[in-house]
């Protein structure tokens, strides 16, 4: 089978920086309901589209196409007594930008750096500013069913699973949002 929209397609990656530097080895698959739902990067999507399991190909994104460029006006430094303790590096708390028009939307800002009373906030994606380099192997093609149609997204193994609390391990790199 093709990959082609309403099409689900299980992809074995490992991601690394534009020079090699492996960031993730896809110790699981990627699952993705293919056709434009923000599962994963479009230019993974179009890479991918028509092709067939066996498929293997390395493909480079720009951070245009993946997670932007870093913006420095995301980061900002906030009094340590305005966030709970205990209080490491690696963190990560909901927040408002730091912004005037009032239209923004909360984010995740990230504990980048800890000073006695003060804390960094780092509003950017991880990977922001980034080129990425995905090796790319499809392992299987299946049709979506209704159901995942309907929901925009993978259901069962390495899928979404409804009225499950936990997070899906490895969908950082997906471009839907953090929850």
């Amino acid at each position: 089978m093709k990959i082609a929209k309403n099409t689900v397609v299980t992809v074995n990656y490992k991601l690394s920086d534009a020079q090699n530097n492996l960031i993730e080895d896809g110790s699981q698959p990627m699952v993705y309901l293919h056709g434009g739902y923000e599962n994963t990067l479009p230019k993974i999507e179009e890479e991918l589209d028509g092709k067939e399991v066996g498929y293997s190909s390395t493909i480079q994104i720009e951070p245009d196409d993946a997670f932007g460029d870093y913006d420095p006006a995301l980061v900002k430094v906030e009094p340590r007594n305005r966030l709970p303790e205990p209080l490491e590096v690696g963190m990560q708390f909901e927040g408002m930008p730091d912004s005037t028009d009032g239209d923004d939307e909360a984010m995740i800002f990230t504990v980048t750096d800890i000073a006695d009373d003060k804390v960094v906030l780092d509003g950017n994606h991880p990977l922001a500013g980034m080129a990425l380099r995905f090796e790319l192997s499809v392992i299987d093609v299946r049709a979506a069913t209704e159901e995942e149609i309907q929901h925009e997204h993978v259901h069962g193994a390495h899928g979404h699973h409804h009225g499950d609390d936990e997070g899906d391990a490895g969908d950082e790199f997906r471009s839907h949002p953090v929850h």
